[in-house]
């Protein structure tokens, strides 16, 4: 009897390890991670017009070098060049409990952003793929 016992929590223990690992698989991804408290989505560029129209109080974050925000950029988005030193006291700025929709030239940059949104404590971020080169 005991050692049913005892096969049964090695058992337990096994599933819950593995369940563990596939939960850090799925955030290693990084193409969305939900939790109650947390959203990082990377969306297309349909969704994130879906988004700009739906959501209340967003904040939109064009995070590309000034040369390339002169070649043009969405209406309204607030430049943080993502290679400026104080980039991070840039978005320590920004409202961590309103959604964020970032987007750099070609998806790179943004989704490091993103990122660090979520390492910072923002609870909504959407990253547009493929970035500005792809927008329409």
């Amino acid at each position: 009897m005991k050692k049913l016992g005892f096969i049964a929590l090695l058992f337990l223990v096994f599933v819950s390890c593995k369940t563990q690992n596939n939960k850090v698989e799925n955030k290693e991804v990084k193409t969305e991670v939900v939790t109650e408290e947390v959203i990082s989505k990377v969306v297309s560029q349909d969704e994130f017009k879906q988004l700009m129209s739906s959501l209340p109080n967003y904040q939109l974050i064009d995070v590309r070098t000034p040369e390339e925000i002169a070649e043009g950029k969405i209406d309204g988005a607030l430049e943080m060049n993502f290679y400026d030193s104080n980039f991070k006291e840039q978005l320590a700025q920004l409202d961590k409990e309103k959604p964020v929709l970032v987007y750099c030239r070609s998806g790179n940059r943004s989704g490091k952003a993103a990122k660090l949104m979520n390492e910072m404590g923002f609870k909504q971020v959407y990253d547009l793929i493929g970035g500005y080169s792809e927008w329409k």
